[in-house]
């Protein structure tokens, strides 16, 4: 059952499809403090809240501050709040009675999970005026269904899109990006995609290929599919101001920027120096700058990842100025702490200012609005932009589609990634962690930069992250310039990688199955282990294992040199140790707790009871799957009794199959 309570005059966000029947009254267990702009709901000592997306901290979100206000950082540590996306919606696993609630607003959120009091959840919305939805239902994975249904079907990816990846900030020539091809062919390692930043543009120019590394990009683009390989580019979402340039003067005669506080399209600085931003929130907008995709796919191009669109802002213009005069004044002067600290706060402060994100305006529904009124739905609207457009330019295949910031509503026309994490072993865990809220916000096409991007990954830890992310939908490894290569064939033991990477492979029928049941039935793909056991505290309180589907529960070893990691089985499970597809050990685990070896390269899954896990002979990419040798490794379950759901992977799924 669910429940739409309005405050204020909320902002319409499309980002529910069903139509829900507004109630008057109180919000039953909520306390309404339109003075403070809060609402407030006491939690027992037991309650536990899921939920928020992709957010820092564990899966169980209870005990710290978040807040929903999209942002480009880069280091994800502890402390933060926020990151690059606003997926409003919690779920409160309670004795009491379990609820989930999707506070609609684009604003700014700060969600006090118990962290001024541990007793108190305080929702404040800087503005008062938001659409509420309490979702209502007697389990857990009921009450994700239900508010799965109210925002509509997750979107569905090509199955190509779920093989291997390989991205580096940047391949900037084509024989940058044969080479990685051919070391990966030499090592005999399966691979799908090759992802391309920014460096393949124009001098980082949306729409473009730089004709002097890339001298012919389609005829590229073919020889790269004969291998069995996509080529995946990055489009941003700032528009380079250059007399001549299309986009440019395309934006600037059809009125397609966002406007400074004198009516001037905007002058803001990304990659490209000073950059118009497109205005999303117009749908004339949405059409023009969606058509322009067309570039690249009639080159060849079938997937794309859309970035720096919180939007990420190097500076504004007006604020660069300002700086520079302060800057000025200072020259000269004895600086003591607070000068100095001032100085250094000074150019520490001009990338992503609070105070640019208020100094610009949309048109949005026929009316003005100040950007930060709006600014959470940024990065949704400009992949909508995306996602609508190939509808009509490619209508008979799916295209891949991600991007870095999202509202809910753009799971229906992407899927995210988590984006600059980092190579460090806290990162790995927490990017297990955030799949379980991004997949009960609808993401369930997510993952991490496989190795992290930013600093040195070592060979171990890519191992690891391979191993931890078997299951993920998104599997790319990608990496930032300056840092070390993390290529798999850049390592001193690169055929220690195949393996992990073979399996994979294998295991592509039962994640495309359980993915796709999950996106058609309005499911869940990755999930706590509190959605099948309630009733076990311990389960309950697990954090770093997660079911995947209906037959599969991981616990990935994410310590540096550990051998092995203690699992807690709430019910009788077979665990795999398996170092390659074909090579593996099956033991029989009584519910409890268990120590399991697992070395380097091994990868611990367990079967659960009754259930079967399909398995195939891996290939050099999805396109050369052959799912006649299909084999089922069997818990107690019957291969007649598992529903393998398989298709093209090309053709768009029409019947959305419902329940």
């Amino acid at each position: 059952m669910i429940r739409h309570y309005i405050i204020g005059e909320p902002i319409e966000t499309d980002s529910v499809v069903l139509n829900i029947p507004a109630e008057t009254g109180e919000i039953p267990g909520f306390v309404m403090d339109p003075g403070a702009k809060a609402i407030r709901h006491r939690m027992d000592r037991e309650d536990v809240i899921y939920g928020l997306g992709e957010t820092v901290r564990g899966m169980n979100k209870r005990n710290w501050l978040y807040i929903s206000n999209n942002t480009d950082d880069y280091m994800h540590t502890e402390g933060k709040h926020s990151l690059y996306a606003s997926q409003n919606f919690i779920l409160v696993f309670s004795p009491r009675a379990s609820f989930g609630l999707y506070v609609d607003t684009p604003g700014r959120v700060t969600f006090d999970l118990g962290y001024t009091d541990p007793d108190v959840m305080e929702i404040r919305l800087d503005d008062f005026d938001a659409n509420l939805y309490v979702v209502q239902d007697s389990t857990l994975p009921g009450i994700a269904h239900e508010f799965r249904h109210l925002v509509g079907r997750s979107y569905i990816p090509p199955k190509w899109a779920f093989g291997f990846g390989q991205s580096r900030w940047s391949y900037c020539t084509e024989k940058e990006v044969e080479e990685v091809a051919d070391r990966y062919q030499q090592e005999g390692i399966p691979l799908d995609s090759i992802y391309l930043d920014i460096d393949y543009m124009d001098h980082y120019k949306d729409f473009t290929v730089d004709e002097q590394a890339f001298p012919d990009f389609t005829d590229f683009c073919a020889e790269m599919k004969k291998r069995g390989i996509h080529l995946v580019p990055i489009i941003d979402a700032g528009v380079k101001m250059e007399d001549g340039y299309d986009i440019c003067e395309e934006g600037r005669k059809g009125d397609y920027f966002v406007k400074d506080e004198d009516g001037n399209d905007l002058v803001a600085a990304v990659w490209p120096g000073k950059a118009h931003f497109p205005d999303f929130m117009k749908p004339e907008t949405r059409k023009w700058f969606g058509e322009h995709y067309r570039f690249l796919l009639d080159q060849g191009v079938d997937g794309f990842w859309n970035d720096m669109n919180e939007p990420a802002i190097f500076y504004t213009e007006k604020h660069l100025n300002e700086v520079f005069r302060r800057i000025d004044e200072l020259k000269g002067e004895n600086l003591d702490i607070e000068s100095f600290s001032e100085l250094t706060s000074l150019v520490g402060g001009l990338s992503n200012n609070p105070e640019d994100y208020r100094s610009f305006y949309h048109t949005y529904m026929g009316k003005t609005y100040r950007h930060d009124k709006l600014h959470n739905l940024y990065g949704y609207l400009m992949t909508r932009a995306a996602g609508e457009a190939f509808r009509t330019l490619c209508p008979d295949r799916r295209i891949l589609l991600f991007s870095r910031s999202s509202y809910i509503g753009m799971h229906r026309y992407g899927g995210v990634w988590t984006g600059d994490n980092r190579s460090w072993w806290e990162h790995l865990l927490l990017g297990m962690q955030q799949m379980a809220g991004l997949n009960l916000c609808g993401f369930l096409y997510s993952g991490s930069d496989m190795g992290g991007f930013g600093d040195d990954a070592t060979e171990d830890l890519m191992m690891r992250w391979l191993e931890m992310a078997l299951f993920t939908p998104l599997y790319r490894n990608h990496n930032a310039k300056g840092n070390r290569f993390q290529e798999l064939s850049a390592f001193a033991h690169p055929e220690r990688f195949r393996p992990i990477i073979e399996l994979r492979y294998a295991l592509l029928p039962y994640i495309y199955s359980e993915f796709m049941k999950a996106a058609l039935r309005d499911g869940m793909y990755m999930m706590p282990l509190a959605f099948q056991w309630p009733d076990d505290r311990r389960a309950v309180e697990t954090e770093d294992q997660l079911l995947v589907g209906e037959s599969v529960m991981i616990a990935p070893v994410y310590r540096q040199n550990a051998s092995g990691r203690y699992v807690y089985l709430p019910e009788d499970m077979m665990l795999l140790r398996m170092r390659s597809w074909n090579d593996y050990d099956e033991i029989q685990l009584s519910e409890g707790d268990h120590y399991v070896k697992a070395e380097l390269g091994e990868v611990l899954i367990f079967i659960r009871k009754g259930h079967v896990l399909p398995l195939c002979h891996p290939a050099a990419n999805t396109a050369a799957l052959d799912y006649s040798t299909i084999h089922y490794i069997c818990n107690g379950g019957c291969p007649e009794d598992y529903e393998l759901y398989n298709d093209d992977g090309i053709t768009p799924v029409k019947d959305p199959l419902r329940a």
